[in-house]
């Protein structure tokens, strides 16, 4: 057992954290890019058959709340698809999967493996421990939306989506935000309890719950409220992706993700570790 001393870190050893989380797990990462890719090339192809009057047609004979619950509103448009099949359903469980698993493997995991005591007691100290994880989430999540920008866009022609590169970029920025507060909530919750599973739960909990809330929200007009607790909803809100960045959106969502942040750095630093 390692008791709580957040000593500080030396100077050979910075960097080797990050290094380590980002490194070691280059399989696992290169099996998302390419469950993304293969999800993006099957779906986006798919729109000039989609944006038909038939399918238009089909849309207005839903019911409504039906269409707003799954985001079909403006599917027929390029926008409102990309949405609705990749960032709004598909890629958001994708990321939010990811993120959760990374998130509860950094700290957590790495604890009931033994291997955070042997790290700690190498002249690395926990602030560092804690940051350093949280620097190789952000540097996974921000390779993922690379991959995802740059695909789309190279799809966006061919798939005859017009897309404008400006508000690809506000959406896939929110799309990894997500992302990065499901992998916060993991880092916290296996920060304050060294368990994994409890770390996946969280992570997965606020998934599932801001999709909820977002979709509950979405079926009655006394429901709206839910909106206001929907990380979902701050996101996507307001159609990034067809209106451009939602810049209150993404301040609630970063001001979350420092909440956990903070508590993650603090949990990690006041806890005896467990060997």
């Amino acid at each position: 057992m390692t008791h709580a001393n957040p000593q500080t870190a030396g100077p050979t050893t910075v960097g080797r954290v990050f290094l380590r989380l980002v490194f070691d797990g280059w399989r696992g990462m290169f099996g998302w890019i390419i469950g993304i890719a293969a999800v993006l090339g099957l779906y986006l192809p798919l729109y000039p058959s989609i944006a038909s009057d038939q399918m238009t047609e089909l849309i207005n004979n839903l019911p409504t709340e039906l269409v707003e619950v799954l985001g079909y509103e403006d599917v027929v448009t390029g926008a409102g698809y990309t949405q609705a099949t990749f960032f709004g359903l598909l890629g958001y469980v994708l990321i939010a999967i990811a993120a959760t698993a990374w998130g509860a493997a950094f700290i957590a995991g790495t604890e009931e493996t033994g291997r955070l005591e042997l790290t700690l007691a190498h002249a690395v100290g926990r602030v560092q421990y804690a940051t350093e994880s949280l620097a190789a989430l952000l540097a996974k999540l921000l390779m993922l939306a690379l991959v995802v920008y740059l695909m789309i866009w190279a799809l966006n022609d061919p798939s005859e989506l017009d897309l404008s590169a400006a508000n690809l970029l506000a959406v896939t920025i929110a799309w990894a935000s997500l992302g990065l507060l499901s992998g916060t909530a993991a880092l916290a919750v296996g920060a304050l309890s060294g368990r994994r599973l409890w770390a996946i739960a969280a992570g997965a909990g606020v998934a599932v719950l801001g999709y909820l809330f977002d979709a509950v929200g979405s079926t009655n007009d006394d429901l709206q409220w839910l909106y206001d607790l929907s990380p979902y909803h701050w996101a996507y809100g307001n159609s990034p992706l067809a209106q451009g960045f939602d810049w209150a959106g993404l301040a609630l969502l970063w001001g979350l993700c420092a909440v956990f942040i903070a508590l993650t750095i603090y949990g990690l630093a006041r806890r005896d570790i467990l060997g």
